[in-house]
């Protein structure tokens, strides 16, 4: 910091100059109003004494004229006219003022000939001029004026008694009728003389009071007008110190004013105070440098320097001080500004953790200039591409990263980031050896105090394991995990493909059904591991039955489908359907045994049978089972007679309507088992119809006619409801607690009323939260859309927990594992069932359980059925597990009984029925 000189206040005397001028120009103010006044007065003068030579001139014309009239002798005359000659100048010098129009230098020589004074001419003339309607002037000029015709008669009678006494004389008649006229014209002048002069001396007293009065109101003004002067710099002064003071003592920074000769310090503000501890008294004449820990001899003048300030209870405060040389008043100080650096000497160390943060952080981070130019880059990245920091200095962030397209990274991009948004996205970035890699990208910018970029920062982490993951269970959510054919989501989008093309080619559509005859009792004589196989198997020869174009797909059980797109017309698949009869029907060896299965085929085709995907699928479906109905191992083309089969579900819909009312539904209970211990730790709700005539239905037949009905959702109400009541009950019974899981349809799900309605029934049977898990498919979750988050999140905040079933046989979205209040993950059986012997469900069991443990979801499995499964799902990390294994679906009571505290423990995992063999 430059040592600077400054002033600190303002001099007195120059602050009170302001009102020293004026008190110089009320002075001259004053004496020009003298000045004026005393004008004015020789003015009045000049016209008292004008009055005055004008009435004597008129009486003495009266009496010369008088005189003449008697005696005839010229010198009277001559004195007439000379006193006559007075009056007539002086009014003619009134009338051309009067004009307006007038030559000043004649009037001023006129009023000279009348004798009146020549310093009171000017001012006679200005009030003429100007003020000729001023009280008393216009009362004294109508009395002049009301004698001019008198004068001029009196000229008149001088005339003829001149020419009477040129002519021989005047007769005593004659001369007495003249004199009668100038007594008369006397008699009317004398007054009006006397009028004049009175108001001539009135309007001279009453100028005199106006000038008083108006130079003791303008002294009055001047001296009010300097008062208030005073007043206002006396308090700008007194208003400039308390500021300097509020100022000084305001200030943020600590301020110590000190006397350069000894050191010493002469005044502080109230920071400094406060930060010593000290009253300013006490630091007053104490020495500047006891102030700090360091000695400041070390220290330059005029620069800023670093130091720890003292307090009184020895604490220290980090300061940077600058001093510069002032001047107080007239008195040369130094000026000490000490400036507290805690905020900066905290923000400096928290860029040393951040810095040490940066090079320890495990992704990738680069800093580059306002111009995309890497600065530099932490440890992590070097690792990450084999560049080091000093290798890629000066290079732009963009030069070794390219778009998944090829592309350069665009403009755009830096301008979103530049915007004040961040970019994230995958990018190609190549490593120092010239190979690629996925990376995940997040830029970012930093901004000065103006808001504009000076850094940007770029976060890059390998995504080449997440993205080869990801491809695979992207493949398993479009393909079935147990053949590799498609599954039917992924069958149902290659037939509305096929569909849009055949309407823009005028072509058809043919979409095959095929199921298996009499594969149960091949699965249940066999095991399900031989029926997986020989799914393989089936799924195997279909697709070598195929072209290119045509897509085969498994849709459940013993289902497959095959899409035939681009055919002229449906029957043209006849010829495909009658190969893939022939091979289905050929032996099948597996392991010692050799198996010999049929098929049935029904076979749809667009235009003919439908518009739409799940149209031509439900109708070839509808074929299928007419052909297994009627022959088995044939196949027929599907029409609408083939639909007769609905009056039995609609007398299905109607039975079905009738059991809510009836109450022939029921609940039956199967346990879940902590695979690690063995006990019981939840139950999953399962439903029953008993019918009264047909006896027990099981929920494959009644459920999809409930939902297309739309009864499912008053059914899962039903199955809340009766579960609530079911917990109830057992707590009653002192059962101890445990879980129980209910089953959600998607319709349910998705209805507006789904979360209030499962608040509504846990209120009412007063049954905890954690006491109820709901099992939703990720199919349901799918139908639902964009209102899974907000349906989720509400469940979270209800503390009910979400256990998503039939994982890995659907879309198997990753994103739905992360929704609030999922907490379980149920494995499909599907999956199960290879266990441990398949390789693929083996790696997508593992895969799934963990993923599970990084989300920290609890796993369950289905359909455990032998103890080789259960073997490898403890191994791998399940843990908990549904099956045969352990027991079949329960009654209520069973369960009680099972639950009850003096329950004798039995064997390490709880069996209560054998699988079931066939």
């Amino acid at each position: 910091m430059r040592t600077s000189q400054t002033t600190l206040q303002k001099p007195l005397s120059r602050r009170l100059m302001p009102l020293a001028y004026a008190l110089i120009a009320m002075v001259g103010l004053m004496l020009a109003l003298t000045w004026g006044a005393l004008q004015i007065q020789i003015t009045l003068a000049g016209f008292l004494n004008g009055e005055s030579l004008w009435s004597k001139a008129q009486k003495q014309s009266v009496i010369d004229l008088e005189a003449y009239a008697i005696s005839g002798d010229a010198v009277d005359l001559a004195g007439f006219k000379r006193h006559y000659a007075v009056v007539l100048s002086d009014r003619w010098a009134r009338d051309a003022i009067a004009s307006g129009q007038f030559d000043h230098d004649k009037v001023a020589q006129a009023f000279a000939r009348g004798s009146v004074i020549p310093d009171a001419i000017p001012g006679m003339i200005f009030i003429l001029q100007h003020f000729s309607s001023a009280p008393h002037i216009s009362e004294a000029l109508r009395a002049w004026y009301s004698v001019d015709d008198a004068i001029t008669e009196l000229d008149e009678i001088a005339g003829e008694l001149q020419r009477a006494y040129a002519a021989g004389g005047l007769q005593p008649a004659e001369q007495l009728r003249q004199r009668s006229r100038i007594h008369e014209l006397n008699r009317f002048i004398e007054p009006r003389t006397n009028v004049f002069s009175v108001e001539v001396a009135r309007g001279a007293s009453w100028v005199g009071k106006l000038l008083f009065g108006g130079v003791v109101a303008v002294t009055l003004v001047a001296v009010l007008l300097w008062l208030g002067m005073a007043r206002r710099i006396l308090e700008s002064i007194r208003g400039s110190e308390e500021r300097y003071r509020l100022l000084f003592d305001s200030a943020a920074d600590a301020i110590v004013m000190i006397d350069e000769g000894s050191g010493r310090i002469l005044d502080v503000n109230r920071t400094a105070a406060a930060w010593t501890g000290r009253s300013a008294k006490e630091l007053i004449g104490d020495r500047y440098v006891h102030l700090f820990l360091q000695p400041l001899a070390g220290q330059q003048a005029g620069r800023a320097a670093t130091n720890a300030l003292l307090a009184a209870d020895g604490s220290t405060r980090p300061v940077e001080t600058q001093t510069s040389v002032a001047r107080w008043g007239e008195l040369p100080v130094c000026q000490a500004i000490i400036r507290d650096i805690s905020e900066r000497v905290a923000m400096e160390q928290e860029r040393r953790v951040a810095a040490e943060a940066l090079a320890s952080i495990a992704e990738g981070v680069v800093i580059a200039d306002a111009h995309q130019r890497i600065t530099s880059t932490n440890a992590a990245h070097t690792e990450l591409t084999g560049f080091s920091s000093l290798a890629l200095q000066g290079r732009r962030l963009g030069d070794t990263r390219r778009l998944p397209d090829g592309r350069a990274l665009p403009k755009a991009i830096w301008d979103e980031v530049a915007a004040g948004g961040n970019w994230i996205g995958e990018v190609v970035s190549t490593r120092a050896d010239g190979s690629s890699y996925p990376e995940h990208l997040s830029l970012s910018a930093i901004r000065n105090g103006e808001g504009h970029v000076t850094y940007y920062v770029a976060v890059c982490t390998d995504i080449h394991e997440a993205k080869a993951n990801q491809r695979r269970l992207e493949h398993l959510a479009r393909h079935d995990p147990l053949t590799g054919l498609v599954n039917r989501a992924e069958f149902e989008r290659y037939c509305t493909e096929a569909i849009a093309q055949a309407e823009r080619e005028r072509l058809a559509a043919v979409v095959l059904f095929i199921d298996l005859d009499a594969f149960k009792i091949v699965n249940d004589s066999y095991s399900h591991a031989i029926g997986d196989r020989l799914l393989v198997k089936v799924g195997e020869r279909i697709s070598r039955q195929l072209s290119d174009g045509d897509v085969a797909g498994r849709i459940g059980g013993d289902e497959f489908t095959v899409l035939l797109p681009r055919l002229s017309l449906r029957e043209d698949a006849r010829a495909i359907v009658n190969r893939l009869l022939s091979t289905l029907s050929e032996p099948l060896v597996l392991d010692d045994y050799e198996v010999v299965l049929t098929a049935s085929i029904g076979v749809a085709g667009y235009p003919l049978d439908g518009n739409d995907a799940a149209t031509l699928i439900a109708n070839a479906d509808a074929a299928m089972y007419a052909a297994k109905t009627e022959e088995r191992n044939a196949f027929r083309f599907y029409t609408p007679m083939m639909h007769a089969d609905n009056r039995r579900r609609l007398q299905l819909a109607t039975e079905l309507r009738q059991a809510l009312s009836r109450g022939e539904f029921r609940l039956v209970f199967q346990p879940s088992i902590e695979l690690g211990s063995g006990r019981i730790v939840a139950v999953e709700a399962l439903l029953r119809w008993q019918h009264p005539e047909r006896g027990e239905v099981l929920p494959g037949e009644f459920i999809p006619v409930a939902e297309n009905l739309g009864l499912i959702r008053r059914i899962d109400e039903w199955v809340l409801q009766a579960t609530c009541a079911q917990i109830q009950a057992w707590d009653l019974a002192g059962v101890p607690p445990i879980r129980v899981a209910v089953n959600i349809s998607a319709r349910w799900f998705g209805h507006p009323s789904f979360v209030d309605g499962v608040s509504r029934t846990l209120q009412s049977r007063r049954v905890s939260p954690h006491r109820l898990l709901l099992e939703i498919t990720e199919s349901a979750m799918l139908r639902l859309g964009d209102d899974t988050q907000r349906t989720m999140q509400t469940l979270d905040m209800l503390n009910i927990d979400v256990a998503i079933d039939d994982f890995g046989t659907g879309y198997s979205s990753m994103a739905y594992l992360k929704l609030p209040a999922v907490t379980y993950l149920k494995i499909d059986r599907s999956f199960v069932t290879g266990l441990p012997g398949d390789a693929n469900d083996a790696a997508i069991t593992e895969a799934m359980l963990a993923m599970s443990r990084s989300l920290g979801l609890i796993t369950i499995a289905e359909g455990i059925e032998t103890e080789a499964q259960h073997e490898f799902l403890l191994r791998a990390g399940c843990v908990e597990g549904q099956g045969y294994l352990y027991s079949y679906p329960l009654q209520a009571e069973e369960i009680q009984a099972l639950l009850s505290p003096n329950q004798q423990s039995g064997s390490p995992r709880l069996r209560l029925v054998p699988p079931r063999r066939g």
